[in-house]
């Protein structure tokens, strides 16, 4: 399938910031009113989990980036870099420093879900292998970030084409429910055999 596309820059299409500049470890507050979203919350099928993320109190003047339904946070740092879109937060929320966090121009015509799945794929992927720096643990740089080339067709191509991956996502989740509910059968199975088997043991012994 060909597509007719423009080639553009990431900084031509979105503005790019670090997450939160937090001084030191990221301290949990239960009565806080921010969430802070970490590594450990982002995953590139599930999106963000926002129950997993811990409430914090932010100090200090810098005004909060907040996060908006539409942006893209990228995973900079380790030994996979990734995208995901951001839905709706249910509060007020930051992302860690570990992330950059995207965010499309408004006179730029792509769809913020395009553009995450787009970093994800094998062709913006070999470019970021290729730019990522660092010996002990690989990170991809901001100008690096914004220099790197994406393929943007048409709005409506862009639509078709993340709901098919949404429909590739639904069907592979779909598959892996099958696979563990097969899986939590055959256990229960064998817990049953073995149970039987003793029985049958204790019913032969004199």
């Amino acid at each position: 399938m060909s597509f007719d596309a423009s080639i553009v820059s990431v900084a031509e299409i979105a503005s790019l910031q670090a997450g939160y500049p937090f001084r030191g470890a990221i301290e949990e507050a239960h009565d806080g009113d921010v969430l802070v979203v970490q590594m450990k919350d982002v995953d590139p099928e599930a999106g963000i989990d926002w129950s997993g993320a811990i409430r914090t109190s932010l100090a200090g003047r810098k005004h909060p980036d907040w996060l908006r339904a539409g942006d893209v946070l990228f995973v900079a740092k380790g030994a996979r870099f990734y995208a995901v879109c951001i839905d709706e937060s249910p509060a007020p929320a930051v992302c860690a420093p570990a992330f950059f966090h995207l965010r499309v121009k408004a006179q730029a015509s792509i769809d913020p879900a395009f553009l995450a799945w787009q970093i994800n794929q094998p062709p913006f992927q070999r470019q970021l292998q290729q730019a990522a720096e660092g010996s002990g643990q690989l990170s991809i740089r901001r100008p690096v970030l914004e220099a790197l080339s994406l393929h943007i067709p048409t709005m409506r191509q862009q639509r078709a084409i993340v709901a098919l991956a949404n429909l590739a996502r639904a069907e592979r989740q779909a598959l892996h429910r099958l696979i563990r509910n097969r899986e939590l059968q055959l256990h229960a199975l064998a817990e049953g055999l073995g149970q039987t088997t003793r029985q049958d043991i204790h019913q032969d012994t004199p």
